[in-house]
This record gives C-alpha cells, structure tokens and sequence, in this order.
C-alpha cells in the first residue's frame, strides 16, 4: 500500500506550480520533498490533502482515489497533515488536546459532554509516544516550542485515531524553528514511528538538510514545480543538477553527518 502521484499538474492563472509529478510513498517509508522556495512543495501537499484540486493528474493513497475527497473525508481514510505553523489549543492542557482530537472523529460534541472523561487512556498513549507524557496537563500556552511541535504530531495521528488501514503522515516543516538538537530528536521520533510500526506513510518538506539527509529514507527534489531528482540522500547529494540548483556546490554528505 502506497501514496501514489501520476501526472499531477497544478496551475494559478497563467503559472504552472506544479508539472506533470509523479511518484510514490510507501508505507513504512519516511520520504523527504526539497527545493527552494515556490518550487511547488506545499501546493503538492495541498493537492494530496485535499486544501487543493489539481488542474491534472491523480492521487492515489492505498489504492483510493483521493482527487474528489475532501479533506475530512481523506481524513476518514488515514491522511492527514501538520502545517509549518504550530496549530495547537492553547487554553487546553495537552492532554485535553488529544482528546479534542480522538473526540473529532466520532459523533458530534454536546453542551454537555465532559472532554476530561473522553479516551484518557488512549490520548495518554500518544502523548507517551511522542515523548510528553510528563507533560500531559500542561497548558498548551506553557508548553516550549519543541514540545508544542511534538503535540501537533499526537494531534495529527489522534485526527486519524479509529480509521482502518495505514496513516498517510505530511509534515509541512516540521522542524522550522527547532534547534539543531531538537529537529534531530523529533524527526528521529518520525522515522522510528514510520519504521517500527509498519503502518505510517511520512511525506515530509524541510529546509534543514541536517535533517532530510539523516532521516530521510528517499529525497525528492522539486524544482520549478518539475521533478528533477529522487532517490537515496547520497545519489541525491551526489546529483549535478540538484547541486547546482538548490544544494550549491559547497554541500557535502557523509552518512549521519551532511553539511555546507
């Protein structure tokens, strides 16, 4: 079971975003998309979640057909996707947080529902996943900032809490504004997941190449919405185009340890 893109084309007046795209994610697989802005990386992730309609093309996620889904529909069928801005309910502890988001999924909230009664046990269990389980009444609003990043991620598995099947995970720069040490931790977190549990599919974009390169199982590189290069980090790293286009000819790659 895979994502599935084949020709996928987007276009804003007269500006084509996105051309003929096409490749694939499977599950078990954490797959990095690059390039340097406007090269077509959120517009792609818009078309897979559903904030987008593509002009061509297909998206396909375990053999689904996604392109007249919406979002909360796709959600229904395990895709979901964090933004490069932390959304988060800052009022809420984290726990509650969770909760909100398990509750989501069922039928609709009352006046008099009481959120601290709803799936304790099963929001605690994400929060441990990602490492805030000390955390868990916290306000969000107290939480610092690579802890809130790390709850977006229990959100966004929590949104996709209940539906059979594998877990399409896209992460819209998951490590902006992190240090070094803890992009590191919480992308190492992802990879893990991705691995170990066999049943999450992670497409992520990023701008740290410390982060894509160690991580990263494959490295897609957009460009000028065209696909110019995927494959391994090293055949990446390695690619003339990719080097003179994006990376610079400075970058260099050593397994666990690339830099400019």
């Amino acid at each position: 079971m895979a994502l599935e893109l084949v020709g996928l084309t987007q276009v804003f007046g007269g500006v084509c975003a996105v051309q003929d795209l096409s490749f694939r994610v499977a599950v078990g697989e954490c797959v990095a998309l690059i390039g340097p802005n406007g090269a077509g990386k959120s517009t792609t992730f818009a078309c897979i979640a559903g904030q987008q309609v593509p002009r061509a093309g297909s998206v396909r996620w375990r053999g689904l057909a996604l392109t007249a889904l919406t979002p909360a529909q796709r959600l229904q069928h395990g895709v979901v996707r964090t933004f490069q801005q932390t959304q988060s309910f800052e009022t809420l502890s984290a726990l509650q947080s969770v909760q909100l988001l398990l509750r989501s999924g069922t039928a609709a909230l009352r006046a008099f529902d009481v959120l601290d009664d709803y799936a304790s046990d099963q929001a605690m269990d994400l929060l441990a996943r990602v490492g805030l389980g000390a955390a868990a009444q916290q306000r969000v609003a107290s939480l610092p900032y690579g802890a809130r990043k790390r709850l977006e991620l229990a959100q966004a598995l929590a949104g996709a809490h209940g539906q059979s099947g594998p877990v399409l995970l896209l992460l819209d720069e998951p490590a902006a504004g992190l240090s070094k040490s803890e992009r590191a931790s919480l992308m190492q977190l992802v990879r893990s997941m991705a691995r170990s549990q066999n049943a999450l599919a992670v497409l992520f974009t990023e701008h740290h190449m410390d982060v894509v390169f160690d991580v990263a199982d494959r490295v897609l590189v957009l460009v000028d919405g065209r696909l110019i290069a995927q494959g391994s980090p090293a055949e990446v790293a390695a690619h003339g185009a990719v080097r003179s286009r994006y990376l610079g000819a400075s970058f260099s790659y050593a397994a666990g340890a690339p830099h400019a």
